[in-house]
Formats: C-alpha cells, sequence, structure tokens
C-alpha cells in the first residue's frame, strides 16, 4: 500500500486494514454488527429468502423473479450428478483421508472433466456447475467415510433440502431443511476472507475457476479459517453437561486456553448470524428430544461473554445445529465449502469482470551485502 503523495509502501503484516479490491457483492461492518448480501441486509434475507434466491443473488447482483429462480433452481439440480470419472474417483479415495482433503482432491479431478473453455461465459457455466456439484462432492465423501453408498440427488426438493437428503438418506423435516437453508444462506459469503482472496488471486493470473476454487478450498482447510465449528462440538462434548461447565470455564480460563467460537476479527459486536443459528439449534434439540447439547451451548455462551467480554461468532452454534442435523463433525468444514462456493464463485466473476493480476510487496527483511565464498572455501 502507498499514501497518496508518497512513494514510501506501508508494511501491514497479513493486509491487515490494507483495501486490496472493490466489491459490489458483500459489505461487512464489524463496528455496527452487520452483514449486507448485495445491498440487502442478511436479516432480511435469512427471515424471508431462501439459498436458491441468495445465490442467484450473489452470482447476478439482483433477487430473480419468479421465473429466473426457476430456471436457475433447474439449472443447478439438473448438473448435480458427478461424472462418473469424478464419482468412481471419490469410490477410490481412502476411507480414513481428511474430508477437505478428499473435497479439495475431487473438485481439481473434476476440472478434467469440464472442458468448455476459460471465456468469462465459460467461467459462468462453470461457477453453476460447481454450486450444483460440490454439495453432491461433500455429500458423497460423507457417506463413502462411513461406509454408506452415495445418495442420488433428489430434484423434487429444494437444494437445502435435497443437500441433507444426500447427507443423511432421509427425508428432512420441515425445521430440518430451513436449518439447512440459513446454514448455507449464513455461510454463502462474508468478504475478503482469506479463501475468497485466494480465489480472487488466483483468478487475477487468468486461471480457470476450478483451479481457483481448489485454491480456495486449500485456504479454507487451515484451522485458523475453517474448522472452528468442529472445535467447538468437540469441546461441547468434553463438557458433557450442564452442571460441568461452570468449572470447564474456570479451567480454561486457568490455562490461558482459548475458547472456541468466541470473538471475530471483523465484528466488535454481535455476529449479525448467530441468533438464526441458536434459534434452531433450540428448536431442533426439542424436535430431535435430546437439548444437552443446546443447554450446554446456552449456558457456556453466557458465561464465556461474561468471562472475556467477548461474544460467540457464527462457529458456536453452527455445531449444535449440525450435530442435530445428524452431521458429523469431522464433516463440517465440507459444509461451510458446499455454502461459501457461492461467494467464492460469485468473487471469482467479479474479479474476471475487472481483472488486474494482485501482486503486493513484500518488505526485504534479510541480509544485505553478502559475499560469495567459493565451495572449496567453505
Amino acid at each position: 500500500m502507498v499514501l497518496p503523495g508518497t512513494e514510501k509502501a506501508v508494511f501491514a503484516k497479513g493486509l491487515k486494514g490494507v483495501v486490496a479490491a472493490e466489491t459490489s457483492i458483500c459489505d461487512v461492518d464489524g463496528d455496527r454488527g452487520l452483514l449486507i448480501y448485495r445491498g440487502y441486509n442478511v436479516d432480511d434475507l435469512a427471515a424471508s429468502s431462501t439459498y436458491e434466491e441468495v445465490a442467484y443473488l450473489l452470482l447476478y447482483g439482483e433477487l430473480p423473479t419468479p421465473f429466473q429462480l426457476d430456471e436457475f433452481r433447474t439449472a443447478i439440480l439438473r448438473q448435480m450428478n458427478l461424472p462418473e470419472p469424478v464419482d468412481e474417483f471419490l469410490r477410490r479415495l481412502p476411507w480414513d483421508v481428511s474430508p477437505m482433503a478428499a473435497l479439495e482432491a475431487a473438485v481439481a479431478f473434476a476440472n478434467l472433466y469440464d472442458t468448455e473453455g476459460d471465456s468469462v461465459s465459460a467461467a459462468h457455466h462453470k461457477s453453476v456447475r460447481l454450486i450444483a456439484r460440490v454439495p453432491t462432492m461433500v455429500a458423497a465423501i460423507g457417506r463413502l467415510r462411513k461406509g454408506e453408498s452415495p445418495v442420488p440427488p433428489n430434484t423434487g426438493l429444494s437444494l437445502a433440502a435435497n443437500f441433507l437428503w444426500m447427507l443423511t438418506g432421509r427425508l428432512p423435516t420441515v425445521d430440518e431443511a430451513r436449518a439447512m437453508d440459513l446454514i448455507l444462506i449464513l455461510h454463502a459469503e462474508h468478504g475478503l476472507n482469506a479463501s475468497t482472496f485466494a480465489a480472487r488471486v488466483i483468478t487475477a493470473t487468468l486461471s480457470d475457476v476450478y483451479s481457483a476454487v481448489t485454491g480456495a478450498i486449500g485456504a479454507l482447510k487451515g484451522p485458523l479459517h475453517g474448522g472452528a465449528n468442529t472445535e467447538v462440538l468437540k469441546t461441547l462434548e468434553e463438557i458433557g453437561s450442564v452442571e460441568h461447565v461452570a468449572a470447564w470455564v474456570e479451567s480454561a480460563l486457568a490455562r490461558k486456553e482459548k475458547f472456541m467460537g468466541f470473538g471475530h476479527a471483523v465484528y466488535k459486536t454481535e455476529d449479525p448470524r448467530v441468533k438464526y443459528l441458536k434459534d434452531f439449534s433450540g428448536r431442533l434439540a426439542i424436535e430431535r428430544g435430546d437439548t444437552r447439547l443446546f443447554d450446554i451451548s446456552v449456558e457456556l455462551e453466557n458465561r464465556v461473554t461474561t468471562a472475556i467480554g467477548k461474544h460467540c461468532n457464527v462457529d458456536f452454534y453452527s455445531a449444535s445445529v449440525q450435530d442435530a442435523l445428524g452431521i458429523a463433525g469431522e464433516m463440517f468444514t465440507c459444509i461451510f465449502a458446499a455454502s461459501r462456493i457461492v461467494g467464492w464463485c460469485a468473487h471469482i466473476l467479479e474479479q474476471l469482470a475487472d481483472n488486474k493480476i494482485i501482486r503486493p510487496s513484500a518488505e526485504y527483511v534479510g541480509a544485505t551485502d553478502r559475499r560469495y565464498v567459493p565451495i572449496d572455501k567453505r
């Protein structure tokens, strides 16, 4: 970054505070606790829309008409089945491979069987195919890891309900389908985070959509980006019951441990996505007849927020929601990817529309003026 009127670059570790792109896709207002998709408050979208509508909005900039939504949904459902070589590739993976590593490899492999080309128009088509097929890949990975056969898509269901159908092999209840809809909506986009930035950097070289998405998955796989909700679930299971929360928190404070699912790099107030997942965590727990994890979560939220002055983030209640939906904790980051694929593709298309290669500088802090010594004198 160069300040106006100067020629001196300003160093910002991790690029914190550096504006690297202009975007009309998403605004994350950390001071006011607002999340905006294409000018629409996520509160309005979570309350009234579906994942299909939000996906269309993020990709194309406007909410769809009924006809446009039907066409978009039909296009996605029509392309959910994986090419046979990709399906076979997933079936041949070792059963104990990391789910995110499997997804990363599957997307890269699928690139070999999408030969449309690299035009901007082709990038739009490939984006829709990836939005359709990444959930199918995730569901297949989850089932194959359990020794179960993948479940074919059910085109009579919504995208969220169909995703649960492929994951679990059973028709979801109304609340379960809506909970998955919210998970997909609330995780679909969140500004220039690490994985989205990775996708834009790769796209800026005019590489292809699949390569950019593969890179984004690689970034999301890192524990400092994705995976916090998996750690939250481990914490809830470790605590075991509401009666043990107070002692667990005191012990964690004494050990100066980090509380997973609390605090956020951007939000200085409450994460606007939390309230929706908290509500459905409670509803699903009652519907399931087992409120243990929800009860622990509520007590833990209250005690940790009081102790450290930080609110919980979207990862916290997404753990108990996904557990109530019958999703294994090891699959949580893949679920994140199946939602964020929409945001990644929206940013890929935006980068292509007004492209400039992303090439920041680095401040050299190494040795200087060293003299070469011939190898026979070292």
